[in-house]
């Protein structure tokens, strides 16, 4: 049967018609009027501390960005005159001079302990970081010219941090250095033993060979006030803290943020550039995070002697 032409068009553009009309449903639910006497419900504390949150994470996640790419180019300033000095060397050579430097600071360079006693007071999100901030430190160390001899104290084998270096840290079990559940009063006298902690009253001015110094191992998001400090008290023995107000001044920011708490292997970055330039100035604007809300003093800070032409 035969059929005229409007016929055959008329269910197509029917069809079409409906489908705009589908359209312009949608658009519409999704536009919502500005009435003129409606205000916009006030963030309840919730959503607030949930943004502050967010952007304290984002704040630190920036920070560790440009903590890296600062760690990287110093390697590979390393690495490039490394390479010039010795044009033949190759990496399998470099590693063997590593370990080679690793082995004789166990026996000759300056002691730093990692106290990882207070492990039960943190997460297990908080005990993945501090397994993370481990390898970074080793991985620093492993790279020094002159590096640390570096003991873990504390560490058990049954706790969660040592299954967390086994799970994120390749090779673990191969670092050069001295892993021990022993605490470092177990090992050491206390009258050698300094405790840097950022609560103590007293500035490191300079590292003595025959010391020993301990970071507290620790990873607070809560941020529970003086943990490291009071570790130190029960241990009596000395404190110290990094020269950061001897070195450094506050910068405005929006947030009028400070904050002098570092990361263990933030820390140990500052110690390790110290006492290979002698240059407080130098260890901390090359270490400190800038989103710390710190600068660098602008007057011109003479280097301080580092005792330790023994190592």
């Amino acid at each position: 049967m035969a059929h005229s032409g409007s016929d055959v068009c008329e269910t197509p553009l029917n069809g079409v018609s409906e489908e705009m009309d589908l359209l312009r449903i949608d658009v519409e639910t999704d536009v919502v009027e500005d009435r003129p006497g409606r205000e916009a419900a006030p963030f309840s504390r919730n959503v607030l501390r949930k943004q502050r949150h967010w952007e304290r994470q984002l704040a630190a996640k920036k920070s560790k960005r440009k903590e890296e790419k600062q760690r990287r180019k110093l390697n590979r300033e390393h690495e490039s005159a490394a390479t010039a000095d010795n044009p033949q060397l190759t990496k399998r050579v470099m590693k063997a001079i590593s370990k080679e430097r690793l082995a004789e600071a166990q026996s000759t360079g300056l002691k730093v302990c990692v106290d990882l006693s207070m492990t039960d007071s943190m997460s297990d999100k908080e005990v993945s970081r501090l397994a993370g901030q481990l390898r970074r430190l080793y991985g620093s160390n492993k790279k020094a010219t002159r590096p640390f001899h570096l003991l873990l104290t504390d560490l058990r084998e049954d706790g969660r941090l040592y299954r967390e270096c086994l799970r994120m840290n390749e090779g673990f079990l191969n670092y050069v250095m001295d892993i021990t559940e022993e605490s470092c009063l177990d090992l050491f006298p206390p009258e050698t033993v300094v405790y840097l902690t950022p609560d103590a009253e007293e500035a490191l001015e300079t590292v003595d060979a025959d010391m020993v110094y301990v970071l507290g191992g620790l990873v607070d998001e809560s941020i529970q006030k003086k943990l490291s400090f009071s570790r130190a008290r029960e241990l009596s023995v000395r404190t110290a803290r990094l020269p950061i107000d001897e070195y450094m001044a506050k910068k405005h920011n929006a947030k009028n943020f400070h904050s002098k708490i570092l990361a263990v292997n933030q820390v140990f970055d500052i110690l390790l550039t110290f006492c290979n330039t002698g240059s407080w100035t130098e260890a901390l604007q090359a270490w400190f995070p800038p989103g710390k809300g710190y600068v660098v003093a602008l007057e011109d800070c003479p280097p301080l002697p580092v005792s330790q032409s023994e190592t």
